[in-house]
C-alpha cells in the first residue's frame, strides 16, 4: 500500500521461492540450483557511488533496470527469493539454453522451474560472470501493474554484500559487508541455511516470533502465521480480510492494525499485520512470517547478513498511521479499468453486494486511465468515512458506495 493520495492497491507479493531437487520425471540434465554454477562475483571499487534508481510498483516492490547478458532488463529486488528468477516470457530467455526441471514453493502452491546459464549479470557496482538464473512464469499481477518485469533479483546475487536501500530518495546500492553508511536501530539478520533467504525476528503482543523472512519482494507490511497471531493474544482487535498474489496464485489472509511491533531495537506504532490461515505459506516453509516492503519503505534500510544485522533509520513516513481501506475493496489495475480482486470481510462493499471480478471504469464520473495509480482519484478506496463514491462499472451499471471504518 502507498500513503498520502494513493489508493489502497492490492498488497501483491512475489514471495519466497525455495528451490527443490528436480522431480523424478525431470530430465537427467536438470540439477538443483544449489548444485549449479554460482558464477564469480566482483564488487567495483567505486560501488558506493553507484546508486541504482528505482520506482515502487503499485504492489510496493522495488523496480529498476539492470543488465543480463548485455541486455537491459527490468527487475525487482527480492530478498525473499532464494535464486534469481527470470520470467519465462522475457525476451532475455534463450530457449536453446533453457533446462527444465525442479519446482519451487510459492504462495498458492508449487510452480515449475527451469534453469538457464548466463554469461554476465550486472547491477550497480556488482557484476557476475558465469552462473545462471532459474526460470518460471512471472505474471504482471505479481507487481500490481499492467506490465510484467523480466527478473527477480534474489538472495544468491545479493547476500554476499550489504544492501543500502534509501526508500525516500528511491535509490539503492551494494556495499562491502561491514560498512555502516548511516545511523539507525539494529535488528538481527542472517541468510538461513534452510531456505537461503534473509531472516530476522519481531515481537508482537509481547511474543517473539522467529524466523521472520525479510522480503523486499513482498509488497505487504508484516505477515504472521495463525499460530503467531494466537500467541500474541490480540483477539480484541477488529480484523478483516485481504488478498495477496504469488507465483502460484492468490491467497486470502486476515488483516489488522496493531498498536505496536518491535523489530530489534526499533518500535513501530500502528502497524498493519496480515494473518495467514493455519497451514498457510509461512507455516509451510517453516517460518513465523515476513517483513515486507510495505513496512520497510518507511525507513532507510541496511541489510547486511554478513555482519548479521539489519539497520533501520526512520524516514518521513515512519510514524504515520497506515492507511485503512474504508471501501472494503482491494483492486488491481488493468489499463483503463479497475478489477475487484477481493471484497474485504465486514466492509461496506461486502454489505452492498460487491463481488470479486467486478470491473470499474469511472470514479465519480472520471474515467480510469493507465496513470490511475499516481492520480489523485486513486485515494477514494481509503477516503474519509461518510463520503459517498459513485462508481461506474464497465457494463454501464452505476453504484454508490458509502465509505466507513470497519477494522
Amino acid at each position: 500500500m502507498r500513503r498520502a493520495l494513493l489508493t489502497l492497491v492490492p498488497l501483491i507479493a512475489v514471495l519466497f521461492v525455495s528451490a527443490r531437487e528436480p522431480s523424478k520425471s525431470a530430465p537427467a540434465t536438470a540439477t538443483s540450483p544449489a548444485a549449479r554454477d554460482r558464477g564469480v562475483y566482483h564488487l567495483a571499487a567505486d560501488a558506493e557511488a553507484r546508486w541504482i534508481a528505482f520506482d515502487l510498483t503499485p504492489g510496493n516492490q522495488i523496480r529498476f533496470k539492470m543488465q543480463l547478458d548485455g541486455r537491459d532488463v527490468t527487475a525487482i529486488l527480492d530478498t525473499g527469493v532464494s535464486y534469481t528468477l527470470l520470467a519465462k516470457a522475457s525476451s532475455a530467455v534463450d530457449p536453446a539454453k533453457l533446462v527444465a526441471g525442479g519446482s519451487a514453493t510459492a504462495i498458492g502452491g508449487s510452480v515449475a522451474l527451469g534453469w538457464m546459464p548466463t554469461r554476465s549479470v550486472a547491477l550497480g557496482g556488482l557484476a557476475r560472470t558465469g552462473g545462471g538464473v532459474t526460470v518460471a512464469d512471472l505474471p504482471a499481477i505479481a507487481t500490481g501493474s499492467a506490465s510484467a518485469v523480466d527478473l527477480l533479483v534474489g538472495a544468491d546475487m545479493l547476500a554476499g554484500h550489504a544492501l543500502d536501500i534509501d526508500y525516500a530518495a528511491k535509490r539503492f546500492r551494494l556495499l562491502r559487508s561491514g560498512r555502516l553508511p548511516f545511523k539507525g536501530e539494529s535488528a538481527p539478520l542472517r541468510v538461513s541455511a534452510e531456505r537461503s533467504v534473509y531472516e530476522s525476528a519481531l515481537t508482537l503482543g509481547g511474543r517473539r516470533l522467529a524466523p521472520i523472512v525479510v522480503d523486499t519482494g513482498d509488497g505487504s507490511s508484516i505477515t504472521v502465521t495463525a499460530a503467531g497471531w494466537q500467541a500474541a493474544d490480540l483477539k480484541a482487535l477488529r480484523t478483516t480480510s485481504a488478498i495477496a498474489f504469488g507465483l502460484a496464485g492468490p491467497a486470502v489472509s486476515g488483516l489488522a492494525i496493531v498498536p505496536e511491533i518491535r523489530v530489534g531495537e526499533m518500535i513501530a506504532r500502528e502497524a498493519e499485520v496480515r494473518i495467514e490461515p493455519a497451514g498457510g505459506f509461512s507455516q509451510a516453509i517453516g517460518t513465523a512470517g515476513r517483513i515486507g516492503s510495505g513496512f520497510l519503505q518507511n525507513y532507510r534500510v541496511l541489510l547486511d547478513p554478513g555482519a548479521r544485522r539489519m539497520v533501520l533509520s526512520r524516514g518521513p513516513k515512519a510514524d504515520l498511521p497506515p492507511p485503512r481501506s474504508t471501501s472494503g475493496l482491494l483492486i488491481g489495475i488493468e489499463k483503463d479499468r479497475l478489477k475487484v480482486l477481493h471484497v474485504m470481510r465486514g466492509g461496506p462493499a461486502a454489505a452492498s453486494g460487491w463481488k470479486d471480478g467486478d470491473l470499474i471504469c469511472t470514479i465519480d464520473g472520471t474515467p480510469v486511465t493507465s496513470g490511475y495509480s499516481t492520480s489523485p482519484i486513486a485515494s477514494w478506496t481509503a477516503g474519509m468515512p461518510g463520503r459517498v463514491v459513485t462508481l461506474g462499472l464497465c457494463d454501464g451499471t452505476i453504484r454508490k458506495l458509502e465509505l466507513t471504518h470497519f477494522y
